[in-house]
């Protein structure tokens, strides 16, 4: 699945929206976010581990969410959800994403983007080619771009990996 040099210093990058919801559109389940961060990390050395997380106005669960993340060993990123006049509602980290991997690859050998947001293409693109880094990216397979599977040196399907995914348990 991945390299697992234990030389290898690694950084993890989870868009969490996206995983989040593609294991819950897709599978009815919800994301182990501890079996994952132990299956892209491998043996190799975690440097730092990022999740990228938007408050919303329904608050609840999240607190607990927000905490079994950490629980994970993740730091998270949080930013409020916009809300704008019209009503329209927009919550996305990807710049912000985009700027702390490139500000932490000079300390990383592989960066790990948990995605399948086809707008991380670019940020691939620099990572391996500008930056001579190896990036790997876990998604559900069904969901990644094509784009960005192909940009990647390892493509990780999160659907494979042993108890990543948990039920979500129906209220009938």
């Amino acid at each position: 699945m991945v390299n697992n040099n234990p030389n290898q210093r690694v950084g993890v990058f989870i868009d969490v929206q996206n995983i989040y919801h593609s294991a819950k559109n897709l599978y009815r389940s919800r994301v182990n976010f501890k079996e994952l961060m132990k299956a892209v990390v491998g043996r190799r050395q975690l440097v730092r581990s990022m999740a990228y997380v938007i408050k919303t106005e329904n608050t609840e669960g999240e607190s607990s969410f927000f905490e079994a993340l950490r629980q994970a060993g993740m730091e998270l990123r949080v930013k409020d959800l916009q809300i704008y006049p019209d009503g329209t509602k927009k919550g996305d980290w990807d710049v912000g994403l985009a700027v702390d991997a490139m500000r932490m690859a000079s300390t990383l050998d592989v960066i790990v983007l948990v995605t399948g947001d086809g707008d991380f293409v670019p940020l691939v693109e620099y990572l391996k080619l500008g930056m001579g880094k190896a990036v790997e990216v876990a998604a559900f397979s069904r969901t990644a771009s094509g784009k960005l599977k192909e940009a990647t040196d390892t493509f990780v399907e999160v659907e494979h990996i042993p108890r990543a995914l948990l039920r979500i348990k129906s209220r009938e």
